[in-house]
């Protein structure tokens, strides 16, 4: 006989209790624990036949060691987010908001390799064979490699496995497939844990590259529990507004790359489209001749990227300024309007601040603090910057301009781009030799930089 037994897991972090509690005792999240029965049934389990593996230990010096082979698509900035293609045996999580274009993108993923003679298996728990058909038409997405199933159920899901015997697989989504044999609810912790351990041992044993879609919660984060993301080999966000065509492929980890590589892409008619020089895209809106406007060039894993900054100081009557940024940390926003007030003589007590980074991109390295310093002053002081003038540079507290890294790559894509000045820190001027066409200016303090943007 099976025996029930009732317990209470945290929707955020999977943490287990035997009774409800109002607090999550793991992550402290408030009502985020729901009660679940777990059945415990001595079977042989699905799919044994599956994840079986005869491998004994081996010492560490007798593995081969080498690249791993990755599978390229036809997607270049796919490849690019993932580190160079897909890796065989990985197990890849995608999340975004719903209707952002993360089933496109999977499709033209699973057309482009099914293309290459590769056996694709595309399961589907939210739509039917025949909506997965439309969506394939309107993209071209159709060949023959390219298997489609509309299951849910576990054991199905093993034997199309079996059949098929595919090199790419992808679940859409982990949140609607189930384990019979878990007395759960479907996107229940209980049932997402064991699914994804499952597909994790598949990956592993039997080679196949899997792809998971993972449902996102109000905050943004991938819905389930927290150790889903770190089961998985590599974490992708798709983010945009569902009201703009851009969309941004953003890896949050990776086993097999680089955590800062995004990759850009446009929704259009017939699927999604790559955007090749994001740079262009960002600054094809900018107004010229505006005070608060400044451009920076920023470091997303190895692409470099000029993207707009966008600052308003205006008068409050409250005593307590507004500082609210968008884009960027709050908290470096308000580091940076501390170091013009000590440093720079500016009495921003008495002015809200707003700080935007212009195409809804997240700036998250120091170098752009210059840029947005000198956004902040220009709309302070209502003077604008030169329109070609290019901005990048981390800020310490005693006012000093510090030193970031591949600081030739970002001046040989301001150059690109016809720029004529790039302000930036002195100490990386070291080790390389500036192209020719553009004005190099080295500064050592932020007063040296506002000096030089306004002089």
């Amino acid at each position: 006989m099976a025996k029930v037994k009732i317990k209470f897991a945290c929707t955020e972090c999977g943490t287990e209790t035997p009774k409800w509690l109002g607090k999550c005792p793991g992550c402290g999240s408030w009502n985020t624990m729901v009660e679940e029965k777990e059945t415990v049934v001595k079977t042989q389990g699905m799919g044994s036949s599956i994840i079986q593996t005869k491998e004994k230990p081996l010492p560490i010096i007798h593995i081969e060691s080498g690249q791993e082979q990755r599978i390229e698509t036809t997607l270049l900035e796919l490849n690019r987010v993932l580190g160079g293609g897909i890796v065989p045996g990985s197990l890849i999580l995608v999340g975004g908001d719903p209707g952002i274009g993360k089933s496109t993108l999977l499709l033209q993923t699973s057309h482009a390799l099914a293309s290459k003679a590769l056996t694709v298996l595309y399961i589907s728990g939210e739509e039917s064979v025949r909506q997965t058909r439309l969506r394939a038409d309107r993209l071209g997405a159709l060949t023959d490699k390219l298997y489609v199933l509309c299951e849910t159920n576990m054991e199905q899901i093993n034997e199309a496995i079996e059949s098929v015997q595919p090199d790419f697989l992808v679940i859409d989504s982990i949140q609607t497939v189930y384990d019979p044999n878990v007395q759960s609810a479907p996107g229940s912790v209980s049932q997402v844990r064991e699914c994804t351990a499952h597909f994790m041992r598949v990956a592993k044993i039997k080679g196949i590259a899997t792809v998971l879609v993972g449902h996102v919660t109000k905050e943004g984060a991938i819905a389930g529990p927290r150790m889903l993301e770190h089961m998985v080999d590599c974490v992708l966000y798709f983010e945009g507004e569902r009201h703009h065509s851009y969309r941004l492929l953003r890896a949050v980890k990776n086993r097999f790359g680089s955590t800062n590589e995004i990759g850009i892409f446009e929704m259009v008619e017939d699927g999604l489209r790559e955007v090749t020089n994001p740079s262009e895209l960002f600054l094809s809106e900018r107004p010229l001749g505006v005070s608060g406007s400044t451009v920076v060039a920023s470091m997303e894993g190895t692409r470099p990227v000029l993207v707009e900054l966008q600052a308003l100081v205006t008068t409050t009557n409250f005593p307590s300024p507004r500082r609210m940024s968008t884009g960027i940390d709050h908290n470096r926003m308000a580091l940076i309007i501390a170091v013009l007030e000590k440093r720079m003589g500016m009495f921003l007590q008495t002015q809200d601040a707003y700080l935007n980074v212009a195409g809804g991109i997240k700036l998250d390295e120091p170098a752009v603090d210059l840029a947005a310093a000198v956004s902040i002053a220009s709309s302070f002081r209502d003077a604008p910057t030169r329109p070609f003038d290019v901005f990048f540079g981390e800020i310490g507290l005693t006012g000093e301009v510090r030193a970031v890294s591949r600081a030739e790559q970002r001046v040989k894509e301001a150059q690109k781009l016809g720029f004529k000045r790039v302000i930036m820190p002195v100490k990386s001027l070291k080790g390389w030799t500036p192209p020719a066409g553009i004005e190099i200016i080295g500064v050592e303090t932020v007063a040296e930089a506002l000096a030089a943007a306004f002089g």
